[in-house]
């Protein structure tokens, strides 16, 4: 599976009892991420929290966050 990154960028939303969140890009780009992709494992995340990350094609064949690293 392809992956391109780092990238960094800010998260614009998390929902955490559904473990769903959106980052923004510094590039102003959206993309989904799912809670099991904090590389920490704490499976949450705070909103406006500045990450790093890598770019993934999710099971849909749509791109997504992956390794979120927090900081």
């Amino acid at each position: 599976m392809p992956a391109f990154g780092p990238e960094t960028g800010v998260v614009a939303d998390f929902d955490e009892p559904r473990g769903l969140g959106t980052i923004t890009t510094s590039a102003g780009a959206t993309l989904p991420f799912h809670c099991t992709a904090i590389a920490d494992g704490t499976r949450t995340i705070p909103v406006g929290e500045r990450v790093r990350f890598d770019v993934v094609a999710g099971p849909l064949g749509k791109w997504e966050a992956a390794h979120i690293i927090q900081g």
